[in-house]
């Protein structure tokens, strides 16, 4: 982590592919892979989810805490000061790095014999994977010029989708071959859901390898903007240790208390108010692990705003001073709130109402009633479905982007406003295929946001903001979205004791998703439009 690092990219414009060209797609083919193995990776306990539940004790509570909370506290927690570190550092080696983490333990959990372990497990695939977007989203706006960008960051985010549609494949095939080969435990006395962990888990690693080979793009270069001067290694090391001071807490109160008596008095305000916050909805629900956790990211974010407004002000206008940036993180934040909890919930689903009731009478079940065929279709067809939803929405995004400033907005409104009722007849409907049928508008239209979410934030900052932008971004689909969407829907289930019903209590968000996108079209052309004077008005030397 040296100077030399980044005076060398600074300065190498011609040894540097061009954007936008064949090694631009290269680079963006292969983090399109990196992202598949992130949601495989992330998403696989959701096929698992029954054995895990059936062999470790755990209610549904517990597993929407496995499958968000544990996960997304710690990537939102690390993803912060991670996304500063990309705007400064080689971002190839920060995200081999990452995946190296998120892989490993992903095998790690095959290793796991109780709640509290994979929740460790979980945390550690968090922290992992939060190199992913910073690093990817912040290379793929250097790679490719302002007009392709939705397109691009598009066709990386498919990956999502594919990364999760592929996950049931492979741990349904592995959990049966595994299972029937070793009834009663294979070796070290691993069940099926263990060693399809570790199958995921491991082959992550030697993608890793290929990652680092990849060339570090000149930051600004495609919004023809100068490279910004590069900083000495030891400035890098301690501006990521500031950060990181910024968010985890205890070391919260020393960083503010170092920034003055303002921001400390500041920051501790703020722990009070978010302390008496979890103790009322931990009194009301009884949830003590969701919302200490949850609590505990929500005061990281806001001390790092606090901390962040103090020594780059530049940085925190053009995000946090940003009102369209902050509405575009509500609003789409509250669209991945009902997304990953469906994209969650649909497996278990489907086998608790469909597959086990056959199951348990007997009889002959109809081709696509067997668990198999509910991993296949619901993956299959979630991967595909994701993937053309997601490109199709940044194409159209792009194209709309051309005829308004703020057209990307009204094409991400489709993800909430075309899925709802296909939502709402899916969990209501006592025929399979019915369900399958819904399944997919559902999952097309409600993929349509993702690169126009993306777009929308990397162009309201500038070049040297994009990792500090993304992992921002990432608060909100992450803390609000998947922290917080699986395990109500769990929760409500647990108190109802209804799956369908927690599912169908996700459309109550669509009001408040409408209501804060429709504000951001209407800020978002000013933003735009202001962009370099507000940067300049704060401080930032262009």
């Amino acid at each position: 982590m040296d100077q030399q690092d980044g005076e060398t990219i600074a300065g190498s414009e011609g040894k540097v592919p061009p954007v936008g060209g064949p090694y631009a797609w290269y680079v963006l083919a292969l983090l399109v892979l990196v992202y598949v193995f992130n949601f495989i990776d992330r998403q696989i306990l959701s096929i698992l989810a029954e054995d895990i539940k059936r062999d470790l004790g755990l209610t549904d509570s517990q597993l929407g805490f496995l499958y968000g909370t544990a996960f997304a506290v710690f990537y939102a927690l690390f993803g912060v000061p991670i996304g500063r570190l990309a705007d400064n550092w080689v971002r190839t080696r920060l995200l081999s790095l990452g995946l190296t983490l998120w892989s490993g333990m992903t095998a790690l959990s095959g290793l796991s014999g109780s709640f509290t372990q994979l929740s460790l497990a979980r945390v550690g695939v968090g922290v992992g994977e939060a190199t992913a977007g910073p690093s990817a989203y912040s290379m793929i706006s250097d790679w490719f010029p302002k007009a392709r960008r939705a397109t691009a960051l598009s066709i990386y985010a498919a990956g999502l989708y594919l990364g999760g549609g592929v996950s049931y494949l492979i741990g349904a095939v592995i959990v049966k071959g595994w299972n029937a080969a070793y009834p009663g435990g294979g070796p070290l006395g691993l069940v099926g859901w263990q060693a399809a962990f570790m199958a995921v888990g491991i082959p992550g690693l030697l993608l890793a390898l290929w990652v680092a080979t990849l060339i570090e793009p000149i930051r600004g270069r495609a919004d023809g903007l100068p490279p910004p001067k590069a900083l000495p290694g030891r400035t890098i090391l301690r501006n990521f240790a500031a950060d990181l001071a910024s968010v985890i807490p205890p070391f919260t109160l020393i960083n503010m208390a170092l920034l003055g008596r303002r921001a400390l008095l500041e920051n501790v305000a703020a722990l009070l108010l978010v302390a008496g916050l979890v103790a009322m909805l931990v009194a009301v629900t009884g949830e003590v692990p969701q919302f200490v956790a949850v609590g505990t990211g929500l005061y990281a974010v806001i001390s790092w705003a606090q901390s962040i407004k103090r020594r780059d002000k530049p940085t925190y206008e053009m995000i946090w001073g940003t009102p369209a940036f902050v509405l575009t993180i509500l609003g789409f934040g509250s669209i991945s709130f009902v997304g990953y909890s469906v994209g969650f919930w649909a497996v278990p689903y489907a086998l608790r109402t469909f597959v086990d009731p056959i199951e348990a009478s007997g009889g002959p079940a109809v081709w696509y009633g067997t668990r198999e065929s509910v991993a296949f279709i619901l993956g299959a067809g979630g991967a595909l479905g994701g993937f053309v939803g997601t490109i199709l929405g940044g194409v159209l995004g792009d194209w709309a982007k051309q005829r308004h400033p703020s057209g990307r907005i009204m094409v991400g409104c489709l993800a909430t406003l075309v899925p709802a009722p296909f939502v709402w007849l899916q969990y209501t409907t006592t025929d399979l295929a019915t369900f399958f049928l819904c399944f997919a508008p559902t999952t097309v239209f409600g993929a349509m946001y993702v690169g126009v979410a993306a777009a929308t934030t990397q162009d309201l900052v500038l070049p040297r903001m994009r990792g500090a932008a993304t992992a921002t971004f990432f608060i909100g689909t992450t803390l609000f979205g998947l922290g917080l969407g699986p395990w109500f829907t769990g929760f409500v289930s647990a108190v109802t004791g209804n799956l369908a019903t927690g599912v169908l209590a996700l459309l109550l968000m669509a009001p408040f998703t409408i209501v804060t996108l429709f504000m951001v079209y209407r800020l978002l052309p000013a933003a735009e439009a202001s962009r370099l004077d507000r940067a300049r008005a704060a401080g930032e030397a262009i």
